[in-house]
């Protein structure tokens, strides 16, 4: 049971990354690859600013705007230097790897003995902390992001990723949009980054390899699984593709294979997922079971 509790309390937390790859992937229709850098840039910032005595509450807004200024780079890379998105957020994950060097300081440091934002619910077991913490925050995004979405510069976001030769001709600063998405992405990705680090109780300038395949799974699991739907529910359906995706790789690691082999494993599964569409056309997977249940 406490297996289950902590990889629903690490979805949530997952979630708050594949909210941020939502953002540039599936509303600005481009794969960001910043976020891998992005991640832990966050991580490692929150982390050295703990070490060096900074509240967890501030040192968790630190790997939010730290996220915010790589997907600015990114951005500016993008947009006015004309670098193709895919490889400007190579340029800009590359170059991160170092900037976290500089940031830790070495490749792995650990918060031994040091408060997290976890510390405010001692009261709770921690398991429940996760747990606790995770909802909070995921419901607090998952708000925010269906408010902004719903504001005017929100349409103009969304109509920006639909149409931007539309939206350029109705005098939306396309560049702008695109820029801004880019920021609030990866300010969500070094937010998650920030409370995984204080979650596992260290940051690795590593632990970034693969994080886009997460993010991309749990948002395809989540549309896969819920068919059609609202935009702000869809949003609530990537939190629930993270959760579930999290709880696969546990029904994974519960069969005995090797916690090395999460990487493959995550890749298998967002095939799958990504194939299931084609695979349903061929197979008549759905129609199969629709006639089986009403036959019943």
């Amino acid at each position: 049971m406490s297996l289950i509790t902590s990889s629903i309390g690490q979805g949530l937390l997952w979630s708050i990354l594949a909210l941020g790859v939502f953002l540039t992937f599936r509303i600005l229709n481009f794969p960001d690859m910043t976020v891998e850098g992005t991640f832990p840039l966050g991580a490692v910032v929150t982390v050295s600013a703990l070490t060096h005595g900074v509240s967890p509450l501030f040192a968790t807004l630190f790997a939010l705007f730290a996220g915010c200024l790589s997907g600015l780079v990114t951005g500016v890379l993008y947009t006015k230097l004309k670098i193709p998105i895919l490889l400007a957020g190579i340029l800009t994950m590359t170059a991160l790897y170092s900037i976290n060097l500089r940031i830790l300081g070495k490749a792995t440091v650990g918060l031994l003995d040091i408060s997290t934002i976890f510390s405010y619910f001692d009261y709770l077991t921690p398991n429940f902390q996760l747990v606790f913490l995770g909802i909070a925050i995921t419901t607090l995004v998952v708000f925010a992001i269906v408010l902004f979405l719903n504001t005017e510069l929100g349409q103009a976001f969304i109509a920006t990723g639909d149409n931007q030769k539309m939206a350029h001709s109705l005098g939306i600063n396309t560049d702008a949009m695109k820029i801004l998405g880019l920021m609030l992405g990866n300010g969500l990705v070094g937010l998650s980054g920030g409370l995984l680090a204080q979650n596992n109780g260290y940051a690795d300038v590593s632990m970034g390899i693969g994080t886009i395949v997460i993010g991309l799974a749990a948002i395809i699991i989540g549309e896969v699984l819920y068919g059609p739907l609202s935009l702000s529910a869809r949003l609530v359906a990537v939190v629930c593709g993270s959760i579930l995706y999290r709880l696969v790789l546990l029904a994974v690691l519960q069969l005995g294979f090797n916690t090395n082999d999460f990487k493959l494993i995550s890749t298998i599964i967002l095939t799958l997922c990504l194939s299931l569409p084609t695979l349903e056309q061929k197979f008549k997977i759905r129609q199969t079971f629709s006639k089986g249940s009403s036959k019943q």
